[in-house]
């Protein structure tokens, strides 16, 4: 009866496992190969993102929240499906 139980538990615990992992998705590491947009400052004011290739050289707007433009760009872009 303890070996069935057991068998029975490890069966439940793998199926958890699976559906977390079916949950959670693929892990994505932070790098610099995975940035979604650069501020550059100096010498020259400029923001890229990377997903679009939509670019603005008003950096201080951008950083105000200015963000139209680049929702603009992801939208038309279709990445929002």
């Amino acid at each position: 009866m303890k070996i069935l139980l057991s068998r029975l538990l490890n069966q439940e615990l793998a199926k958890r496992e699976e559906e977390r992992a079916r949950l959670k998705g693929e892990r994505i590491v932070a790098g610099w190969s995975n940035q979604i947009r650069s501020y550059v400052l100096h010498p020259y004011k400029m923001v890229k993102d990377h997903r679009t290739d939509y670019q603005v050289g008003d950096a201080e707007g951008v950083l105000a929240g200015d963000l139209d433009g680049f929702i603009n760009a992801y939208l038309r872009a279709g990445l929002g499906d």
